[in-house]
């Protein structure tokens, strides 16, 4: 194994230039930075990241904090984080939280100790002890959270806004009688955003007719027994805006098992537009979240901070979409 002895051997200089080349710590002369490249790329030679590390004090390692990996949004989350990584040289170290307090603290102290140079955190919320625990660390920390805290520095997109324009377009489409289902369970301060977004849509169109549901968990099996019974009651919307495509593709699912037809008996949007929106039928009309960009902005925010870049702080908001599919009927032509 080549070492930075042989290569200072062959190069005809001291250790400690190799050093200064590699870690670009102190100024070298161009003939002798040449040659010490030229010296390193012929015998392949290899510089021991940890020794690196105790030199320049700094590990190129980035912190990733996921909730939940079986999310399918997360994925595209991660390949946004790992790619810009790359990018500007900088590894992550992947740690899976399964929502538990305890492990998050494990993870936070195991990053401490691994000398990570930023944090990026990724779940529906966190508790304050862990938000604590992450800024006593004194490190740069991103989080992409439904549950934002004061001094947070945050990737989001305005949810009231995007909430806002997708009940509008139901409105265009000629629904006068537009429902809510909120995940209630999970209330947090992008939930409201949501709710207070669809309420402003009702109240700026002047309709009187406005209802918010209250599912009690994301999940499609418990939003799918939700759905069965409102459609036992017959209830007299014509569409529903969901908080999230889980539940608005468990609520589908009820409603065509009940002899609802989607679109032609209720429309459905959902929030997220996660990969499933099109691999269910009808497709579902959806908010777009751009979850690769959530990763890629979010570290390139981190590193930006960790260079000493001042100015990224608080909230980095992203532009979101709406995936008009086949889950809308229009009623224009009706009414």
């Amino acid at each position: 194994m080549i070492t930075i002895k042989d290569v200072a051997r062959l190069a005809e200089v001291s250790i400690s230039t190799v050093s200064r080349v590699i870690n670009d710590s102190k100024p070298v002369s161009p003939e002798v930075r040449r040659k010490v490249l030229k010296i390193i790329e012929e015998t392949g030679y290899k510089p021991n990241d940890v020794a690196r590390s105790l030199v320049t004090r700094r590990s190129y390692l980035i912190g990733v904090i996921i909730n939940n990996l079986a999310q399918s949004y997360v994925a595209d989350i991660v390949r946004g984080i790992e790619e810009i990584g790359k990018m500007y040289g900088y590894d992550i170290l992947l740690c899976s939280s399964y929502s538990s307090k305890e492990t998050q603290e494990k993870y936070l102290q195991l990053l401490d100790r691994k000398q990570a140079e930023g944090l990026f955190l990724v779940g529906t919320r966190f508790d304050d002890d862990i938000i604590d625990l992450a800024k006593s660390l004194n490190k740069p920390c991103v989080f992409f959270t439904r549950d934002v805290k004061e001094k947070m520095n945050y990737i989001s997109i305005d949810c009231n806004s995007a909430i806002y324009e997708i009940t509008k377009y139901l409105i265009k489409e000629g629904h006068k009688k537009i429902a809510f289902i909120s995940d209630f369970e999970n209330r947090t301060t992008i939930e409201n955003d949501k709710i207070a977004g669809y309420m402003k849509a009702i109240e700026d169109n002047g309709l009187d007719y406005s209802h918010v549901y209250v599912v009690g968990s994301g999940k499609q099996r418990r939003a799918y027994d939700f759905g069965l019974s409102i459609a036992n009651e017959h209830k007299d919307f014509t569409a529903v805006v969901c908080s999230n495509d889980e539940i608005a593709i468990g609520i589908m699912n009820s409603f065509t098992d009940s002899g609802i037809n989607v679109p032609d008996d209720v429309s459905i949007v959902g929030f997220g537009n996660i990969r499933e929106c099109r691999f269910v039928r009808p497709e579902l009309t959806s908010i777009g979240e751009p979850y690769y960009d959530v990763g890629a902005v979010g570290m390139r925010m981190l590193i930006k901070t960790i260079k000493g870049d001042k100015t990224q702080k608080g909230l980095m908001e992203l532009p979101f979409t709406i995936e008009k599919r086949n889950s809308v009927k229009s009623l224009v032509n009706e009414n």
